[in-house]
């Protein structure tokens, strides 16, 4: 995705023809913030994703995890670390995952 996922949102939104207002009703969340949401000036709750998903018709895992690069992105272009950062966490990933599984911890 080469936008915000703020962007993103009003994208589907308009497309689907729906105001500020309509969207924001569905997934809970007031008109005012999610007009900065949609301008970045706000953050999205994740809880609303499924709702996002449903109303969109769009598959709820992609979604997830195109908002979870968007917040990790942004705290590394908020931290000014190197691209580096990705592959230290991508090992770190790995370890977690090992480490729970061993433990028959699955849910972090």
């Amino acid at each position: 995705m080469k936008e915000t996922f703020g962007e993103y949102i009003r994208r589907l939104r308009t497309q689907k023809g729906l105001t500020l207002t309509q969207l924001g009703a569905y997934i809970g969340v007031d008109s005012g913030a999610l007009s900065k949401i949609e301008n970045g000036k706000k953050e999205l709750d994740e809880k609303v994703l499924p709702k996002i998903a449903e109303i969109f018709q769009l598959d709820l895992s992609e979604l997830k995890e195109e908002f979870i690069s968007e917040q990790i992105a942004f705290k590394i272009y908020k931290s000014n670390c190197s691209e580096n950062v990705l592959n230290l966490a991508e090992k770190k990933v790995k370890y977690l995952k090992q480490k729970f599984v061993k433990q028959g911890n699955l849910n972090l």
